[in-house]
């Protein structure tokens, strides 16, 4: 039999990455972490973790059993919240991409109104944050990027979209369809420190000999795209970002693309299959922004 204290110890081990700030997260000394560990190998047969100086690592059994391990403390957890005496609604965890316009879910939330039915919690995040996040139970869902090769997820499309500038709308090269990177040699530009295409869009500018200047770096898109607006310079953003004053010229050449969907866990596939009201209506704005062609669904 397996007591709940082990389990507990080793998913600490594995959030933490390491012995010392696992027993510090279970508020137990570091050799009371260790024996349970060690219990818990010696009832598993196996060995779970490969221990060094500098880090610890799952072994192959170990990366077999934390899924039954995440599995069995998400069902611990439900079984005691469903006999606890309570009004509280279900809740609904959604972890949002960083970079999917937060006036998108802004809309959606106000048109379906998800507090009134949920135990609503919205966190965004980055794509290795939303996994990490999904992977520890912390959200039910992500709107996040897929189609990766990834399969430890659920996952559900939404919408396939590209890239394009950003700039002033009153720049000299606004009114083009498209824009050589050469074109913009001399210009400012702003970079989006969060964008999943960073690495690709510097590499098609410097391997086209185009170096400019950064007036700002940042995560914040409202911000950057207030700035482009104001004039401060220009970047490359998903095609679903709009705003007035912003003109959204191709950049020749560059046909990156990203596919923007569900992502949940086994345990959360009925959201997946029946979605509730504030899905619908994420999926309808990132429809009506034009982000490109449907993904298959």
């Amino acid at each position: 039999m397996l007591d709940r204290y082990l389990l507990r110890y080793f998913l600490a081990v594995v959030d933490q990455g390491n012995f010392s700030r696992a027993a510090a997260h279970c508020n137990v000394s570091q050799p009371t972490l260790s024996v349970g560990i060690a219990k818990l190998e010696r009832t598993l047969g196996t060995p779970l973790f490969v221990r060094t100086n500098q880090r610890v690592e799952l072994t192959e059994a170990g990366s077999r059993f934390l899924v039954h391990a995440r599995r069995i403390e998400r069902e611990f957890n439900l079984a005691i919240g469903s006999m606890s005496p309570t009004d509280h609604p279900p809740s609904l965890r959604l972890g949002v991409l960083g970079s999917v316009p937060s006036v998108l879910v802004a809309q959606a939330v106000a048109a379906a109104r998800p507090m009134k039915h949920y135990r609503f919690e919205l966190i965004f995040g980055s794509e290795r944050e939303l996994t990490s996040h999904l992977a520890k139970g912390r959200i039910d869902i992500a709107l996040t990027l897929v189609q990766r090769g990834g399969e430890r997820f659920l996952e559900k499309p939404v919408c396939t979209e590209g890239y394009a500038l950003a700039m002033p709308a009153d720049h000299p090269l606004a009114g083009q369809e498209s824009i050589a990177a050469e074109e913009l040699a001399n210009e400012v530009m702003i970079v989006r420190r969060h964008c999943e295409a960073l690495s690709d869009t510097s590499r098609h500018f410097t391997e086209r000999g185009v170096r400019p200047h950064f007036a700002l770096r940042s995560t914040d898109d409202d911000r950057v795209l207030n700035l482009i607006a104001a004039g401060l310079g220009i970047t490359v953003m998903p095609l679903c970002y709009r705003r007035d004053g912003v003109a959204r010229p191709l950049l020749a050449g560059f046909d990156l693309k990203r596919t923007v969907g569900w992502a949940a866990s086994a345990e959360a596939e009925h959201l997946l299959n029946a979605p509730p009201p504030l899905f619908l209506a994420i999926e309808q704005r990132l429809a009506d922004r034009g982000t490109g062609f449907p993904g298959p669904i």
